[in-house]
Order: structure tokens, then C-alpha cells, then sequence
């Protein structure tokens, strides 16, 4: 079956619960987890982007210095001379291509309000791009925190080529033509072959796909994304598996990430609200239970804004 066929007048539109996602900031800096919280990366970052889509929605100011101010200790904790590290944490070291892949999105968010931010994301890309790319080959997954080489254990990131390429055109695709067109080799030379089957990688292939939508890798991509969701969805009582062969494992950060996938190519609402009415209520019995990442993500998913395609700053791939 193919469920990517779904045409534009029957596109869902995306969730959009501003009080909910005010209750759940106010719970998280009562409990500093977050924006008061320990830094994290990945976190951080559509943390950020969840900050300007409150300004935006909201036409409040804090919002913009609350997101400005996070960017600052993002900076200050985590940021190297080279890059940027993973998390505060002893065990958050190196840094991932991913989260810095992120990070320059939100960046780009809110470079639009302040050219200078898009500025740094810019130098942030001359400054990752060559330790993490081979030419070629790939994009690796992982580097030692002061970028000198890839980080023991750690091969090439499957997404990363497709997150660079994206983000990066959205950036500015004259400064970084070089970079981009690296990006788009890889890309073409992986599109047709890769197959995912991880539920966060999913989501983000359908978050990727959805900027860029009517190009071959996207195409095909979104299509493939979607039927193997298809299989991994377990109803009841409705949540999308970590992997196909592990069938009863669940995480709501990464289904969040899912639904997040899922509201920007416009598909499954029914599936989306599912998804946030169990995990509303589920609880795991481990740290992720008042974890920022789950709240966060929570927090995107709902109200997703600033995350998805606003038709602004894209250029045409070849790839």
C-alpha cells in the first residue's frame, strides 16, 4: 500500500495546544528541568525553536529573550573552540553530527529575527563540516570533543547527509555552496538504497523530507518512511515500536519525534493524537519520566510552529 499518495486538500493540519505546552514549561522550570536545567544538545535545540514559536504565536517578547538566553548558555557550557560538546553531563562528552545538525536549525529560527545568530550557524558549519565529512564516503556519527578525530566505535551517521543538506540550504546556500554540494553527493549516492527502521530516524526523515518535498530523495524517502511506520504501529494502544523486532519497546520522546514527522508531511492525524493521549500518561519508571528530552519533544509536538517549512531561505538540490 502506498500511504504516501495523500493529496494536498487532504493534508491534516498540525497540532496546535498553546496552553498545554505553557502548563508543561511552567512544570518543567518548577522542577529545573528545563530551560533551567542541565544542559543537553539535542534538547536544547528544539527547545529553542519551541521558545520562537511561542513568540510568534504569542507576539510576546520573553519568548525571544527566553530562547536568546538559552543559545547564550548553550554557548558558555557546552560550546568549544571547535563545535560544540554533546551534554553538561560526564557522560554526554564528544560531539554528534545530529545535535550540531539541530542546533543550526534552531539557529536559523532564530537568525530570522536576528541575523547574527545565522551568522554563527554559519561559522559553526565551517567549523564542524570539514572534521565530520569525508567526501565521498559519508558523514561520521561521532567525533572526539575537540573535533581531532572520530570518536572510538563510532561509524557514519545513516540521516546525517540528508540533515546537513537540508539545514544547511536553508542557512544560506551561496556561503556554503561548497559544503551543500558535498552534502548533495552523499545524498545521491544513498537515497535510493537506505532503508530505516528506528522510530526517531523515521520521524526525522519525514521532518526532512518536508522542506524540500517534491525532490527524488524526498520522494521516495517520505513514501518509504511512511509505509515502515505502517508496520511498526502497535494498536492498541497506539504508539509506533523503537524497531521492528522489538515490538513492545516504547519511548515517548522518540514517538513525540514521530508525531513531529508526521504533522509536517500532514499525514495520520488521528495516529498523532493517539500518540499524545498515551504517552500524556505514560510513564516508563526510569529517567525519562522527567526527562527534558521527553517534555520538550512533548512540548514540539504539540505545538510544532517554528519547526516546520515556512518557505523561507530554501534553495533547489540536485540530488
Amino acid at each position: 500500500m502506498d500511504i504516501g499518495a495523500t493529496t494536498e486538500k487532504d493534508r491534516a493540519l498540525p497540532v496546535h495546544e498553546i496552553d498545554w505546552v505553557l502548563e508543561r514549561l511552567e512544570w518543567m522550570r518548577e522542577r529545573r528541568i528545563w530551560p533551567n536545567g542541565p544542559r543537553y544538545l539535542w534538547t536544547d535545540a528544539f527547545g529553542v525553536v519551541l521558545l520562537l514559536s511561542l513568540h510568534r504565536e504569542t507576539g510576546e517578547e520573553r519568548w525571544l529573550a527566553e530562547a536568546e538566553r538559552v543559545v547564550a548558555e548553550v554557548e558558555r557550557v557546552l560550546g568549544r573552540e571547535r563545535g560544540i560538546r554533546i551534554g553538561e553531563a560526564a557522560d554526554r562528552d564528544g560531539q554528534y553530527f545530529h545535535y550540531l545538525a539541530m542546533w543550526l536549525f534552531a539557529l536559523h529560527r532564530l537568525g530570522e529575527e536576528d541575523p547574527r545568530y545565522r551568522e554563527r550557524a554559519v561559522e559553526l558549519v565551517e567549523e564542524i563540516h570539514p572534521a565530520f565529512v569525508i567526501p565521498g564516503r559519508g558523514v561520521l556519527w561521532k567525533m572526539r570533543e575537540d573535533l581531532s578525530g572520530p570518536y572510538s566505535g563510532y561509524g557514519f551517521g545513516a540521516l546525517d547527509p540528508f540533515h546537513g543538506l537540508v539545514v544547511y540550504r536553508l542557512l544560506d546556500s551561496h556561503a556554503l555552496a561548497h559544503e551543500i554540494g558535498e552534502m548533495e553527493e552523499l545524498v545521491g549516492e544513498t537515497f535510493k538504497s537506505l532503508h530505516l527502521d528506528q522510530d526517531l530516524g523515521l520521524g526525522m526523515m519525514l521532518w526532512m523530507t518536508h522542506f524540500f518535498p517534491a525532490e527524488r530523495w524526498a520522494v521516495l524517502q517520505r513514501v518509504r518512511s511512511l509505509n515502515q511506520l505502517e508496520r511498526m504501529w502497535i494498536d492498541p494502544p497506539g504508539y509506533v515500536c523503537r524497531h521492528p523486532r522489538m515490538r513492545d519497546t516504547r519511548f515517548a520522546f522518540t514517538n513525540y519525534g514521530v508525531s513531529i514527522g508526521l504533522q509536517s508531511v500532514g499525514e495520520w492525524p488521528a495516529r498523532v493524537r493517539t500518540i499524545h493521549d498515551l504517552f500524556v500518561t505514560y510513564r516508563s519508571g526510569d529517567e525519562y519520566d522527567e526527562a527534558a528530552i521527553t517534555w520538550v519533544m512533548a512540548c514540539c509536538a504539540r505545538l510544532p510552529g517554528l519547526l516546520l517549512r515556512t518557505d523561507r531561505g530554501a534553495s533547489p538540490s540536485r540530488a
